[in-house]
């Protein structure tokens, strides 16, 4: 992969102060340091900037009563959740106390018909996916939640956990040239970056009819695991056919990708 040393051009940073450095590589570094740490703290939010673009990842890991808790507006939310199952509450808290998070105050999210999501209030461009564990597990973690948010463009998100159900729908989603990329070492995690990737693409191009097989398609690339990095998509499902990067991260719990 290429670095290059203009920051404007490849503006990725974390929520904290650090000292931006001349070789990117160095400055990458820094921010994939924060994403392994956090690995030992999985309670803990994670906040980037790419291209402009406001990320967080954040663990479903608090019950509905300590969320609602920590919103300042409560009662705004109860008649929204009354109706849902607790995990569902988790989830849907999760998502407002993110943006709330990224965005500095708490803001309403509304739905488009098609149930992509936006803010009333029109202040930034924003997308949202979650992943839930399958199964038991020891802790209070039942999965997470993503957003960005880009004030100026149009942008996209998804998170998908790592498991092997992946294997049974490959050839639902790659193409014969895709399939022949495929990492042998790393067969899961590619897998999934190719699915993840073409969950962004179709969030971002907001049509109907989109095949992920035939309309999108991914330049070979080889997984990097432990840190940033990213790849090319293009579409030919529009008269646009237009092509996307798409920054990647492999968590030891999830594949993230996001176009923004």
């Amino acid at each position: 992969m290429e670095f290059r040393n203009r920051k404007d051009e490849l503006d990725i940073t974390s929520e904290n102060p650090m000292v931006y450095e001349d070789n990117v590589v160095g400055w990458y570094d820094a921010i994939n340091n924060k994403i392994m740490k956090s690995r030992e703290t999985k309670s803990q939010a994670l906040t980037f900037f790419i291209n402009r673009s406001k990320i967080g990842i954040a663990p479903i890991d608090k019950d509905s009563e300590t969320l609602l808790s920590q919103m300042e507006h409560r009662d705004r939310y109860l008649p929204a959740i009354e109706k849902m199952a607790e995990k569902r509450k988790c989830e849907w808290l999760t998502v407002r106390d993110l943006l709330k998070t990224l965005s500095g105050e708490e803001k309403e999210i509304a739905y488009q018909p098609n149930g992509k999501p936006y803010l009333s209030d029109c202040s930034y461009h924003v997308s949202i996916s979650h992943t839930n564990y399958k199964g038991v597990h020891d802790d209070h973690l039942s999965g997470y939640v993503a957003m960005v948010l880009n004030e100026e463009k149009e942008v996209a998100i998804d998170i998908e956990m790592i498991s092997p159900r992946v294997l049974k729908i490959k050839d639902r989603f790659l193409t014969e040239e895709e399939a022949k990329s495929i990492s042998a070492d790393n067969e899961i995690i590619h897998l999934l970056l190719h699915w993840s990737a073409k969950e962004s693409v179709f969030k971002i191009l907001d049509t109907e009819n989109v095949d992920y097989q035939s309309q999108i398609h991914v330049s070979p690339f080889k997984p990097v695991i432990g840190e940033w990095s990213r790849f090319e998509v293009h579409e030919t499902r529009t008269k646009q056919q237009q092509v996307f990067c798409v920054h990647y991260f492999v968590h030891e719990d999830y594949v993230l990708t996001v176009i923004g």
